[in-house]
């Protein structure tokens, strides 16, 4: 580091003196710091937001059907699934996976309500006393939430839209219509509680969830039968490892899929989120380096006459080239500095106080939301500084070109 002594006393000067360098030089810096500023907070920012939206749209459709779900082996698509037991030796082996935080049985049956004047096709998802309850209960926007006891619950969960719609309250019956086997059954049923996710197309529009007796009294299934088992994973990093390994550990006759393979279209969707981020991510670092390649160019030619006079004293090139380096790379550090400051001040006022607002019905979410991933934080800077001092090498080369003689002369 001593060896660099004279390069970094120089690089320091010209810092400490930037109010009185020339006219050309001192805005054209400012503009680069300020690119770089705004590059690396929109950056922090574009991340921050992918994460975030990413993240509560995967709870709000994990919520709904688990990361997991274990059905009998069918190329059936519908709502109408087959019966098995829930007495299955293969599920006490898979509560037992590493990574498995829970796993809970569920039934589905579809039909439709009606009112007086509106029928509504919606699909009864039957649960029992050992439903995991957090997710609804975290979006739980009236009344509460039913619990399966000894006798059979006619009490149900409903959505706002499903209740909106219907012109359903907390505590009201109404009546739903089942077919089974061409015959047309109906049941009384009683609001408990009515939740709100937000994700309103093929989720909030229609389930409700009922007591699991409900179903298999409607399906004509014995007491021990389900459609299925849920399976909730300590962490969606792991999902397709663990579904890989259920799918080895379950019988040929019973089938685990992941809820990606569930729902394609929405993690398919999710994932073009990743593309354009990485193209926002590219096309700002390409900005940025631009910037600081053009700052250097004008830097350099703004001190011709000091490179002259330094070369005049003994100065090699190299030694000359490494002054403008650390120069602009201290104007580099001052941008992500700014830029960091920005960034993260823009995303905690967004996270606590939700300042911009988005359409639920067409983003699932009623705030942008804000997840920071420090490593994406880390690595977001060192790309910056790394780009930004490789293509500095470029303009550097100018030095190499400058004679003491006429640059001592150059006004």
């Amino acid at each position: 580091m001593a060896r660099l002594f004279f390069e970094r006393l120089i690089a320091s000067r010209m810092l400490n003196q930037a109010d009185s360098s020339g006219r050309i030089s001192k805005p054209i810096v400012r503009v680069a710091v300020g690119g770089i500023a705004i590059g690396i907070a929109v950056m922090i920012l574009t991340l921050a937001v992918m994460n975030g939206f990413k993240q509560s749209i995967r709870q709000k459709v994990i919520g709904f059907g688990s990361h997991i779900q274990i059905t009998a082996y069918n190329t059936n698509e519908s709502f109408e699934m087959d019966s098995m037991s829930k007495v299955q030796p293969s599920i006490e082996n898979i509560k037992k996976l590493p990574g498995v935080r829970h796993v809970q049985v569920f039934a589905t049956k579809a039909g439709i309500i009606k009112t007086d004047d509106q029928l509504m096709g919606v699909v009864l998802k039957g649960i029992d006393k050992n439903f995991d309850w957090l997710f609804f209960k975290q979006n739980l926007k009236e009344g509460k939430i039913f619990e399966c006891q000894d006798t059979i619950s006619d009490q149900v969960l409903v959505s706002r839209f499903i209740a909106n719609k219907m012109n359903l309250q907390i505590g009201k019956k109404f009546r739903m219509f089942f077919l089974l086997n061409n015959e047309t059954k109906q049941r009384a049923f009683r609001v408990a509680g009515i939740y709100e996710t937000g994700l309103i197309d093929g989720f909030d529009d229609l389930f409700l969830l009922c007591d699991i007796r409900q179903v298999q009294k409607l399906n004509n299934w014995e007491e021990n039968s389900v459609a299925g088992f849920e399976v909730l994973v300590n962490s969606y990093e792991v999902l397709d490892e663990v579904t890989a390994t259920i799918n080895n550990t379950i019988d040929a006759n019973l089938n685990a899929k992941s809820i990606k393979e569930l729902t394609p279209q929405i993690f398919s969707w999710l994932d073009v989120l990743d593309v354009n981020a990485i193209i926002i991510i590219v096309l700002l670092l390409f900005v940025s380096m631009i910037n600081m390649i053009s700052a250097l160019i004008i830097l350099i030619l703004d001190r011709t006459n000091m490179i002259g006079v330094l070369k005049a004293m003994g100065a090699t090139n190299k030694n000359i080239t490494t002054v403008f380096l650390i120069h602009a790379s201290k104007l580099i550090l001052l941008g992500l500095l700014i830029g960091n400051l920005l960034g993260l001040g823009l995303c905690f006022l967004q996270s606590h106080f939700g300042i911009v607002q988005l359409e639920e019905a067409s983003y699932y979410l009623k705030t942008v939301p804000i997840s920071i991933n420090w490593l994406n934080i880390l690595f977001l800077n060192t790309a910056t500084l790394l780009l930004c001092q490789i293509a500095l090498l470029i303009p550097a080369l100018i030095v190499t070109k400058i004679s003491p003689v006429k640059a001592i002369r150059f006004s």
